[in-house]
């Protein structure tokens, strides 16, 4: 899921970072949690990964959060790991985003902060993105992604002839790959608009992933993980010759797959 604000409200993100983009994390993360309770969605706590970013792929201030969410939860009491009731969607991102701009304008209440923002950032419609990411790898490479990444990388510089610096973004609405030339200065001063402020934390858990629900976790990972198969003593094992080239199984699970290598002749000990 992906958390995005109006463009009213980036001069106060910038001049309040650390107060303005904490919010940004922890708001996302209870909107979502706050739906995500109600049982005609999912009824359940989910794990949330959160993670800022403060640009688009041309190095504009866009600060937004990334939220990599588990489909489905653990239920109230602990007993049961709950999947979403509908296998289209998590949540509704239209209440979400009603949720997140509201749980934001209470945060900017109790930081003393309303007052400085434009009465037409409250009218304006607040957009979240929701995308299902898949599962075992490709979620891990969606993670890798995104967990560490900077405002740009060595590799989209096309070239720095003449105080000038050239590079290559992709257009989020085209795909297409567009060029962008600035000065030098104008460059390090577009990059370093996303140096977060020292001790920021980027990278946050809610949810089961946070540092405060280590047994709810492992409760959730047990629910998740497979049966286990019952094992099988040496007794147990008959090797019997099979005609195909299908290796043998184990007679007792029929899971189990023999690989033979060699043969281990027995081995006699030398007196003293």
């Amino acid at each position: 899921m992906t958390f995005t604000r109006p463009s009213g409200l980036r001069a106060l993100a910038y001049a309040h970072q650390k107060a303005i983009y904490g919010l940004l994390l922890s708001n996302a993360a209870a909107a979502l949690q706050k739906l995500a309770w109600d049982p005609q969605y999912v009824g359940a706590q989910l794990a949330i990964l959160a993670v800022l970013h403060t640009w688009t792929r041309a190095m504009l201030d866009h600060p937004h959060t990334h939220l990599l969410v588990t489909a489905g939860g653990l239920s109230a009491d602990g007993q049961q790991w709950v999947h979403p009731q509908n296998p289209a969607f998590l949540v509704p991102g239209f209440a979400l985003s009603k949720i997140f701009r509201g749980k934001f304008k209470a945060g900017l209440k109790k930081l003393g902060l309303f007052n400085q923002v434009p009465t037409s950032v409250w009218q304006q419609n607040w957009v979240v993105h929701c995308q299902h990411a898949g599962s075992g790898q490709k979620v891990l490479d969606y993670l890798g992604r995104y967990v560490f990444r900077i405002a740009i990388a060595n590799s989209r510089i096309a070239s720095f002839q003449n105080g000038q610096v050239t590079f290559r973004y992709r257009d989020n609405r085209s795909q297409q790959i567009q060029h962008v030339t600035l000065d030098a200065q104008e460059f390090i001063r577009r990059f370093l608009r996303h140096v977060l402020p020292k001790g920021f934390v980027k990278v946050r858990s809610y949810g089961l992933w946070s540092p405060q629900a280590g047994d709810k976790l492992q409760k959730a990972r047990s629910l998740l993980a497979p049966p286990k198969v019952e094992s099988c003593t040496p007794a147990e094992i008959t090797l019997q010759a099979d005609s195909g080239p299908q290796p043998w199984l184990c007679p007792h699970c029929k899971i189990g797959h023999l690989v033979w290598v060699r043969e281990l002749l027995p081995q006699r000990t030398r007196g003293p």
